[in-house]
């Protein structure tokens, strides 16, 4: 089985809103229904389970109701960080009955333009080597800065990889991660493939990710996405 897990434990204070930024509407829909509604219309993906921002969990299934969201089966409490939301869902999946070698697609509930090949992309991936990790190779030139201001090194950019979500794993492997990780006393990492890489639990395989795959942190972000939103490929281009 292939299940989506939807982190929407944030309270998005970055956006200076106010209400959490997964929850704000863009085309009259709250960013979050959108990004479950792709992982809804997906064939593979048995199952959906958010974690959600405490006290917004009556509201969530409201809204899943109104948009026919019928795969949404869990709605688990969020964490105090990131990484304590995540263990929250995939310890919550475990509790539920999914079995250790079912797939978790763990998404960020604010990158609503998530596209059905990049799903795809994960499963597959993750079926053959055992972890799926989204990501674009970097096109940018990458300055290293002690203070934000100032600086005086480069880092080269070939081999760096800007990463995305989904990030997929076999249930037992992300558990195992975490379970390591509370033995180490690693509590604060960013994302899923950061505390692969900090524990060194092997090889990351990438899936190739899009521009269009954004992340909704600021109001500028909000503004790029209705833009894309609303965008049609000229049909000259290839």
């Amino acid at each position: 089985m292939n299940y989506a897990l939807i982190i929407a434990g944030g309270s998005g204070n970055r956006m200076g809103q106010d209400i959490p930024k997964q929850f704000m509407h863009v085309d009259n829909c709250p960013i979050i229904i959108h990004t479950m509604l792709a992982f809804e219309r997906h064939p593979d993906i048995n199952g959906i389970a958010v974690v959600c921002l405490d006290g917004w969990q009556t509201v969530l299934r409201s809204y899943a109701n109104q948009f026919s969201v019928t795969k949404l089966k869990w709605i688990f409490d969020g964490g105090d960080n990131g990484q304590a939301s995540i263990r929250n869902g995939i310890y919550g999946l475990r509790d539920a009955g999914c079995t250790g070698d079912d797939l978790v697609l763990i998404h960020d509930a604010v990158r609503p333009l998530l596209s059905q090949d990049i799903i795809s992309s994960n499963i597959a991936i993750c079926q053959k080597y055992g972890y799926a990790i989204t990501g674009i190779k970097c096109r940018e030139a990458i300055l290293e800065s002690d203070d934000g201001f100032a600086a005086v090194t480069s880092i080269p950019r070939d081999k760096l990889v800007r990463t995305q979500t989904p990030q997929t794993f076999r249930l037992r492997n992300i558990i195992a991660a975490h379970e390591a990780a509370a033995e180490r006393g690693v509590t604060n990492s960013v994302a899923s493939c950061t505390l692969i890489a900090e524990l060194g639990l092997g090889e990351m395989h990438i899936v190739p990710g899009s521009e269009k795959n954004i992340k909704i942190t600021t109001v500028e972000d909000l503004e790029i996405l209705k833009a894309l939103m609303h965008v049609e490929k000229e049909s000259w281009l290839k």
